[in-house]
C-alpha cells in the first residue's frame, strides 16, 4: 500500500474484506471527506446565481425582469450539465486528487467575476449571462467526484458512500442560500458582491487540502471507449431518465425556488431568502438516507416510492396555488426537495448494482462493471442536470417570460405528468424484473 504522498495507488481491492478493514476503509474515508468538501463548494458556486438574482433590482442599477432572471439561473444549470461528461472522463484520465485540485481551484474564476460585476450598475444582461455560464464549472465537479468515490468503496457500501458524497455536495445549494439570507439580514439587499467574495478564501483552502491529502486511484482509470460503450446500453438511458426526475427536480427547484416565491406570492428578497434554503438543506440531508434505504430494500423500490411521493407533493403545490396559501406552498415544495433527495440516492445506487448484476450474469469481471458504472455515472449526471434546465424553462414560460404576471400551475401539471411516467418506467423496467428474477430463483431452489 502506498502512502498518500504518492501520486497513484495501484493496489486497491475494496471487495476483499481483509484489505478493506486493514487499510482500505481509512483511505476511502479520507478521500470521501475531501471529495464532499470540494463538491460542496462546487455546488455553492454553481447555484450562486439563484441567490444573486434576488438582489438584482433598480435599487442597485440592475432592474431585470422575471424572464431575464430565469435565464440567469438557467445558464449555469445548462453549462454545468454539459460539463459533467468531460469532468467524469477527466478524473479517469488525470486522477482523483489531481482533478479535484484543478476543479476546485478553477472556481475562483466564476466567484471573482460575480463579485466584480454584480456591484457595477448598468451592466448589460449579456455580460451577466457570460459570467453565469462560467459558474457551470461548479456543476461539473459532481460527476468527477462521484466517479472517483465509486471506486474507493466496495459495492455493499456504495449506496451510502455515494449518497453521503452527493448529499454533502448538494448542501452547497442550501449553504449559499443561507449565506444570501445572512447578507440580506445584516447588510441589506443591495450588497450581492458579499455572497461571491466570501467563497474566495474557501476555494483556496479546499484546493490546498485536496492537493495535500487526497489520492489518485489507479482503479478509477478507464479505457477511452468506456463512455461510448455505456451509451450503447439501454440501462444508461433508463437510469438517466429517472435521474432527470430526481436530481433534475432537486437542482431545478433549488435554482428557481426564490424566483418562484417572488413571482407567485410577490415575496421580498428577505422573505424569499428566508425559505429558499430549507428545501435544499433537507433534500441534501435526505440523499444519504436514500442510498442507505436502497442498500437495504433495493434502489428500484425506493425510487418508485420517491416518485409516488413527488407526485403527491406536486398535487399539493397545485392546491396551494389555487388557494393562494403561502404556507401550504412552501410545505409542498419542501416535501418535493426531501423526496427528490431520497430519490437521488436510490437512483445512483441502482447504477453500480445494475452493472454488477449484469457482470455476474454474463460471467464477466467486476472491474469492468466498475469502469462501466463510472461512465454511466457521468452520463446520468449530465442528462439528469438537464432536468434542472427544463424546470427553469418551464417556470419562465409559466410566469410570462420577460413580462411576468403568470402562474406556476401549467409547470406543476407538466411535472406531475413526468413523475407519473418515471414511476411507470421504474416499475416496468426494474422493479417488475427484480421480482420476476427473484421468483425464478425461488422456483429453481425448490426444484
Amino acid at each position: 500500500m502506498t502512502t498518500r504522498t504518492s501520486k497513484w495507488i495501484s493496489h486497491w481491492e475494496p471487495e476483499d474484506a481483509e484489505f478493506w478493514e486493514r487499510e482500505g476503509k481509512r483511505v476511502a474515508r479520507r478521500n470521501l471527506v475531501l471529495s464532499v468538501v470540494s463538491e460542496h463548494i462546487g455546488f455553492s458556486v454553481w447555484s450562486m446565481w439563484s441567490v444573486l438574482v434576488l438582489f438584482m433590482s433598480p435599487a442597485i442599477g440592475l432592474g431585470f425582469g422575471p424572464g431575464e432572471k430565469f435565464l440567469l439561473v438557467v445558464t449555469p444549470t445548462l453549462v454545468g450539465a454539459l460539463l459533467r461528461l468531460p469532468y467524469s472522463y477527466a478524473v479517469t484520465r488525470f486522477g482523483g486528487r489531481n482533478w479535484t485540485v484543478f476543479a476546485t481551484a478553477v472556481l475562483l474564476v466564476p466567484a471573482s467575476l460575480a463579485a466584480y460585476f454584480v456591484h457595477r450598475p448598468g451592466t448589460p444582461l449579456w455580460v451577466f449571462l457570460l459570467v453565469a455560464a462560467t459558474a457551470g464549472v461548479g456543476g461539473g465537479n459532481f460527476a468527477s467526484s462521484m466517479t472517483n468515490i465509486t471506486s474507493f468503496y466496495p459495492q455493499r457500501h456504495q449506496g451510502w458512500a455515494l449518497g453521503l458524497n452527493a448529499g454533502g455536495g448538494n448542501l452547497g445549494v442550501a449553504a449559499v442560500q443561507l449565506l444570501g439570507l445572512l447578507v440580506i439580514a445584516t447588510a441589506g439587499d443591495t450588497h450581492p458582491a458579499y455572497v461571491a467574495s466570501l467563497y474566495l478564501p474557501l476555494i483556496v483552502l479546499v484546493s490546498l487540502l485536496a492537493a495535500l491529502r487526497m489520492d489518485n486511484l489507479e482503479a478509477v482509470r478507464t479505457e477511452p471507449g468506456a463512455q461510448r460503450e455505456a451509451l450503447r446500453h439501454a440501462h444508461t438511458w433508463w437510469i438517466s431518465l429517472l435521474y432527470i426526475g430526481t436530481f433534475g427536480s432537486f437542482i431545478g427547484y433549488g435554482f428557481a425556488f426564490g424566483l418562484v416565491l417572488q413571482n407567485q406570492f410577490a415575496s421580498t428578497p428577505l422573505e424569499a431568502a428566508s425559505y429558499t434554503f430549507l428545501g435544499p438543506l433537507l433534500g441534501s440531508v435526505a440523499r444519504p438516507s436514500g442510498g442507505r434505504l436502497a442498500d437495504r430494500w433495493g434502489g428500484a423500490r425506493v425510487t418508485l416510492w420517491s416518485f409516488a411521493g413527488m407526485g403527491a407533493g406536486t398535487a399539493v403545490l397545485l392546491l396551494a396555488s389555487e388557494a393562494g396559501s403561502f404556507g401550504l406552498f412552501v410545505a409542498g415544495f419542501t416535501g418535493l426537495f426531501v423526496l427528490s433527495g431520497i430519490g437521488n440516492g436510490s437512483t445512483y445506487k441502482m447504477i453500480p448494482a445494475v452493472f454488477a448484476q449484469r457482470a455476474l450474469s454474463s460471467g464477466t469481471d467486476l472491474a469492468g462493471a466498475r469502469r462501466l458504472s463510472g461512465a454511466v455515472i457521468g452520463i446520468a449526471g449530465a442528462v439528469g442536470a438537464l432536468g434542472g434546465v427544463a424546470i427553469n424553462l418551464a417556470f419562465r414560460a409559466a410566469y410570462g417570460g420577460a413580462s411576468g404576471g403568470g402562474s406556476g400551475v401549467p409547470a406543476f401539471w407538466a411535472f406531475l405528468v413526468f413523475y407519473a411516467g418515471c414511476a411507470v418506467v421504474t416499475w416496468t423496467v426494474y422493479l417488475r424484473r427484480e421480482r420476476a428474477e427473484a421468483s425464478s430463483a425461488l422456483e429453481v431452489s425448490r426444484a
